[in-house]
């Protein structure tokens, strides 16, 4: 019988990081308090998103409602590496990168915990920036899946091609 397997990796949605983007673009654009403050915010490049506001606090609130976005449409906010606010002339502007996969030494992190505490017979592989998991038995990756998921990482954690 062959081993059962699948990979945890650590992916961004970019559709709904976009259309979370989009929908704090609107509602800074309607807002009350946002009026007259310049907030923007926007993509800068592929892997980065820039606020923009005329205060610091405004560029914060920003940030706020993008996060909540994120939470409504299930993207984890580990992905989100916000700066502090900055002042730029009369701008204050806050950037955010994106993370998106698993380093070598958090995969090798993830691998020791699978292997120490994990069932036996359960085999862990680093496969560039992610991880595979194999077992003969069924049970046992779901057993692998729930220690994983109980762990609190600083990276988001997803599990595919499960088969």
């Amino acid at each position: 019988m062959a081993d059962s397997s699948f990979d945890i990796v650590s992916k961004i949605d970019r559709q709904e990081v976009d259309n979370a983007l989009g929908q704090t673009a609107r509602e800074i654009a309607t807002r009350y308090d946002f009026k007259g403050t310049g907030a923007t915010i926007e993509w800068k490049g592929d892997e980065a998103i820039e606020i923009s506001a005329s205060a610091d606090d405004r560029a914060s609130a920003v940030l706020d409602v993008f996060k909540q976005k994120l939470v409504k449409r299930n993207v984890s906010l580990k992905v989100l590496d916000a700066s502090e606010p900055k002042q730029s002339g009369q701008q204050s502007k806050i950037g955010v990168a994106l993370k998106e996969g698993i380093t070598s030494e958090d995969a090798k992190k993830i691998s020791k915990l699978i292997r120490d505490e994990g069932p036996k017979g359960v085999k862990a592989q680093i496969q560039g920036d992610e991880l595979r998991v194999s077992s003969k038995k069924r049970d046992d990756l779901q057993a692998v899946i729930a220690l994983v998921k109980g762990q609190d990482y600083d990276f988001a954690v997803q599990f595919t091609n499960y088969r």
